[in-house]
């Protein structure tokens, strides 16, 4: 949970290290440039871990949609977005995740739904899911830094 409640934060100095400049450059291999990972990270908050969440919590056995992350980078063109409504939408959805994580009884996390392209899941491991995608999210934006000279 730790790593949870610090990722914003550790995103936030990561991203604001970055001279502008660099902040829409992709790397080599054509993974998210800073900014889209930033709206990336913040929408799929939102729209796939807020809802998937919320969802477990008030209907029985809800299927859940796929958040298609690279489509919805593509048709909302986030390149062309600015970082800090990014990080800031990230942090408040993250917020808001994480107190409905905390107020979740034991019952609660064992809820479950169906998830698009994944199969059953549980609410417990929607939040080991927000972890994971966290952690890969920081090893790409490490490997881009390295290709940016930062």
């Amino acid at each position: 949970m730790q790593d949870l409640r610090t990722f914003p934060s550790t995103l936030r100095t990561m991203l604001e290290s970055v001279p502008p400049e660099l902040l829409t450059k992709r790397s080599a291999a054509g993974f998210f440039s800073c900014v889209e990972n930033a709206w990336h990270l913040a929408d799929l908050e939102v729209e796939g871990y807020g809802e998937r969440l919320r969802r477990l919590l008030a209907e029985e056995s809800p299927s859940l949609p796929d958040f298609r992350g690279d489509v919805i980078a593509e048709e909302r063109d986030y390149n062309r977005l600015q970082l800090a409504p990014a990080l800031e939408r990230f942090e408040r959805a993250r917020s808001e995740n994480l107190a409905l994580i905390d107020a979740a009884s034991d019952e609660d996390k064992k809820r479950i739904g169906e998830q698009e392209g994944v199969g059953t899941v549980t609410f417990e491991r929607v939040v080991a899911m927000m972890r994971e995608h966290d952690q890969s999210h920081a090893e790409e934006l490490k490997s881009l830094f390295g290709e940016l000279g930062l």
